[in-house]
């Protein structure tokens, strides 16, 4: 089975998440994948929605720049708990700290999304929200989880698709990928739009 890339050459993931690729592997597509390198810091007084769009959508550009014949998918997560922003913990300490901050609370996941048909310069974006409440553990509980898991690559230090959804009571969403980091079911109307066919046989 084979896609057709229209007027594109190339589809191109800009995302070094292994999670992310894990996802788009599902849709059977050729793609390649090109490592953004950009400062993910959020911006003074940036809400998470504002941050992940951005994010994302500066990824997609900067591929573009050494891919400009290619349709690039571009991605990015924040979590929001209590009005404070989560992002990648990196460390067992700090992803402890986070997990405390969760526990017995609603977390709101915003996942970004954006396709950039480079030769059109058109841009797709939306971001998708998950709503998440994070059962109330003890902190036992909680190291034993990281230390088995060691999520510290992930937005709010918990992988739903593994050992991670032990944490949760409930996800409310529209889109059960969009948690995980690429929500498909958006992606692949976007590639749809820009001429993309997902079942095409050979």
């Amino acid at each position: 089975m084979s896609s057709s890339l229209t007027h594109h050459t190339r589809l191109i993931l800009a995302s070094s998440s292994p999670y992310r690729r894990a996802l788009l592997d599902r849709l059977r597509l050729p793609f390649e994948i090109i490592l953004p390198n950009l400062d993910e810091t959020p911006l003074p007084n940036e809400t998470p929605a504002a941050t992940a769009l951005r994010l994302a959508e500066a990824k997609a550009r900067t591929v573009a720049n050494h891919a400009p014949n290619a349709l690039i998918i571009g991605a990015d997560q924040v979590a929001l708990c209590e009005g404070q922003q989560l992002g990648k913990a990196g460390t067992h300490s700090k992803a402890l700290i986070q997990l405390q901050s969760m526990r017995g609370r609603m977390v709101e996941f915003h996942s970004a999304l954006c396709v950039y048909d480079a030769p059109r310069e058109i841009m797709q974006s939306a971001d998708i929200i998950t709503r998440v409440r994070v059962r109330n553990l003890p902190d036992d509980e909680l190291d034993a989880y990281l230390r088995l898991e060691q999520p510290y690559d992930v937005a709010g230090s918990a992988k739903a698709e593994g050992l991670g959804i032990a944490l949760l009571e409930s996800v409310e969403s529209n889109d059960p990928t969009a948690l995980i980091g690429l929500p498909l079911i958006e992606l692949t109307r976007m590639l749809r739009v820009a001429g993309l066919k997902l079942f095409e046989m050979q």
